[in-house]
């Protein structure tokens, strides 16, 4: 009677057992999705950031659309063009021209030439000190300088310089955005490399108060709108804006009669240029507080 009462619950179990095997086998059958091989393939390929500098959320998403031809292999600016060369190769299509893009701060106000007003102390992050009277920085626009952008680079693009002003070196910049999304004051921005008139600031007071703050500030003084007859740049609360969506190509000539230099020309080596009539910035040290 005993060895019954064992054996019942065990043929039980294993009966149920069976049977939920073989729903599994079925379910499996019925509810299977194809996924192509060539997708992971592609993915092995990929440098595995997971940065979105493709526009995708990940390597593997956007490995699907490399695949199903949604994208090309040069979208990602992570890979090596070698790389990009494997993968296109592997699928037979072709690696796709993409023009390079990079992060751009708006901002040219280190401690040199823009104003401190009081002396921040706490947690040493952007985020922390904007929310302490501003940071004490005299331009309530400008860049804090304590480096949230450079901690989160993951591709060690971004250094603080000795004036305290994010610095992008545009050969490791992969265009990943997490500069932008860490900033409080959304001082950066993605550009592709051709766009290389460039505003250095987003201070929207207006001429001798903008000025007082910062000495390379945009004054509003509209010169340069007024030399962009195709209306590439304009002026929009008390700020200069380059209009890239109105007109691609646009004139170097435009910096050229910019007083403080906040308007640049952005060469082929990436250095910010400043027209002839912009003073000239001698200061090396800080300025004194208040």
């Amino acid at each position: 009677m005993g060895i019954y009462w064992l054996l019942v619950p065990t043929s039980f179990m294993a009966g149920l057992g069976i049977i939920l095997s073989i729903m599994l086998v079925i379910a499996k059958k019925k509810f299977y999705v194809f996924e192509d091989p060539r997708i992971g393939m592609v993915e092995n390929l990929l440098p595995s950031a997971n940065c979105g500098a493709c526009g995708y959320p990940g390597c593997r998403l956007f490995a699907e659309n490399v695949v199903t031809g949604q994208t090309t292999p040069g979208k990602c600016s992570v890979s090596s063009s070698e790389d990009q060369e494997n993968i296109a190769e592997y699928l037979g299509i072709e690696v796709g021209e993409v023009e390079k893009q990079v992060a751009r701060l708006a901002c040219a106000g280190g401690k040199n030439v823009a104003r401190q007003r009081a002396r921040y102390e706490g947690l040493s992050t952007c985020r922390s000190a904007i929310l302490i009277g501003g940071g004490g920085k005299g331009c309530s626009w400008g860049c804090l300088g304590l480096g949230d952008c450079e901690i989160i680079c993951n591709f060690d693009a971004i250094t603080m310089n000795k004036h305290n002003l994010p610095v992008v070196d545009t050969e490791k910049c992969t265009a990943c955005g997490d500069c932008v999304d860490i900033c409080p004051l959304n001082l950066f921005s993605i550009h592709p490399v051709s766009h290389q008139l460039w505003v250095a600031c987003k201070n929207m007071a207006f001429g001798d108060m903008a000025e007082n703050e910062c000495s390379v500030a945009c004054t509003a003084c509209g010169k340069c709108a007024a030399d962009a007859d195709d209306n590439s740049v304009t002026i929009e609360n008390n700020l200069a804006v380059v209009n890239y969506e109105k007109n691609e190509s646009v004139s170097k000539n435009i910096i050229q009669r910019c007083p403080t230099g906040a308007i640049v020309w952005i060469d082929d080596k990436q250095k910010f240029n400043k027209g002839s009539e912009a003073k000239k910035v001698f200061r090396q040290s800080d300025l004194p507080l208040g």
